[in-house]
């Protein structure tokens, strides 16, 4: 079997860099909107981490602990050198805050 190089160029790696400082602001941002739904009484649409907000010591705790977890799985892809799944992910993710926030302004504005 052939060996596989694991070798990455400095740009490379500086993309890789980037890939990950990116999943890792828009985990931040995701907490912080799935956070704003929480106080507007709009309950949690993914199941996974429904049942950590339930199991968590407290919503926010379970929150916290999905998105350590999601930043665990980051690493992991940085470190194996996965930067076109991270480059997916962040697009994902990134679809999805836009998506949460066109919800609240549109909820926010409903109620006006």
């Amino acid at each position: 079997m052939p060996e596989v190089s694991t070798h990455i160029s400095a740009e490379g790696a500086s993309q890789l860099n980037q890939a990950l400082m990116h999943f890792s602001y828009l985990q931040v941002l995701d907490f912080l909107t799935t956070v704003a739904f929480l106080v507007n009484g709009i309950e949690e649409a993914n199941p996974l981490v429904r049942l950590a907000l339930k199991l968590g010591p407290n919503p926010i705790g379970g929150l916290i602990l999905v998105k350590l977890l999601a930043i665990a799985l980051g690493v992991y892809c940085w470190r194996m050198g996965r930067q076109r799944l991270l480059a997916r992910i962040n697009i994902v993710f990134a679809t999805l805050i836009a998506w949460n926030l066109v919800a609240l302004i549109v909820g926010a504005l409903a109620r006006v």
